[in-house]
């Protein structure tokens, strides 16, 4: 198992402590029995996939709604190709665009951070798509 895949076992396990779903979105081509060729996914699309609930305030008071969250793993040392790299941002602006919430998180407590402590200004900071880390 690698250290990604790892990080992401951490975090959904710590989500799922928190009463929210994410999903692990794979990319990839897998082989048929008879040798042919499957594609699944789309480049790009972040590895966990889920919904946060969030309570409107004003018109909507008291109603809960889910906000769409795309979380990509990543370890402290990424090795991920440019172009990969670039199509995975190009998604998290178009979910924190859209309104939804799209960080690039390192750890359980990254994506902990991201769902609980949803829209505050350091937050966007510190995960932001364009982390030089």
């Amino acid at each position: 198992m690698s250290l990604e895949s790892v990080i992401q076992t951490q975090i959904r396990l710590r989500l799922s402590k928190l009463r929210m779903l994410f999903l692990r979105f794979n990319v990839g081509t897998f082989w048929t029995k008879d040798g042919r060729p499957v594609k699944i996914g789309e480049q790009g699309v972040s590895d966990l996939i889920g919904m946060v609930p969030h309570t409107i305030t004003q018109e909507d008071v008291g109603r809960t709604i889910g906000v769409f969250v795309a979380l990509e793993t990543k370890q402290l040392r990424d090795s991920t190709d440019k172009e990969r790299r670039q199509k995975q941002g190009n998604f998290l602006r178009l979910v924190n665009r859209s309104g939804g919430l799209g960080a690039i998180v390192r750890s359980e407590d990254d994506a902990a951070d991201v769902v609980t402590k949803k829209w505050k200004s350091e937050l966007v900071r510190k995960f932001s798509v364009d982390d030089p880390r």
